[in-house]
């Protein structure tokens, strides 16, 4: 059993340490993808303030698919190229977006989303998933954000 203990005294990265010790102890020795997804999203979900949806889309073809989250019922599938998860996928770069109405074809799964970060998980140069993360704040999610969960996302490819 886990049982990890956030600590709101935290600064932003000790507190994306205490959720990278948390991410590699919850998917060592454990090989089940999906599994692995499920632990990490919520982490995620515990560890952040914030949040209204936290979770993983998987690569399918030329499209992302649903994988494991926390939150609202989502968007099943998204084209790569569209929406900020799409962009991320194509791209295989971080997208912070601080205003999800302001970005082009963004794609409105949760009508209280005002600001969105999408880091793809690469393995071997290819995008095998996109962690997203969304907020009901405007603005929520910065440079040491992306950086957090940059390393996050490296966990995830060894996991997944």
């Amino acid at each position: 059993m886990f049982d990890f203990q956030t600590d709101s005294a935290l600064d932003k990265p000790e507190l994306y340490d205490a959720l990278a010790q948390a991410a590699q102890a919850l998917v060592e020795g454990e090989s089940d993808s999906i599994a692995n997804m499920a632990n990490l999203a919520a982490a995620i979900w515990q560890f952040l303030p914030d949040l209204n949806w936290a979770g993983f889309y998987r690569s399918v073809g030329d499209e992302l698919v649903l994988g494991p989250f926390m939150g609202k019922p989502a968007c099943i599938r998204i084209p790569f190229g569209q929406g900020v998860c799409g962009t991320a996928a194509a791209s295989g770069q971080t997208q912070v977006v601080p205003d999800v109405h302001a970005f082009p074809g963004h794609i409105a799964c949760d009508a209280e989303t005002r600001s969105e970060l999408v880091v793809p998980v690469i393995v071997e140069g290819n995008v095998i998933a996109v962690l997203d993360l969304d907020s009901p704040i405007p603005g929520r999610f910065d440079q040491v954000d992306a950086a957090g969960l940059e390393r996050l996302a490296r966990i995830a490819a060894k996991a997944i």
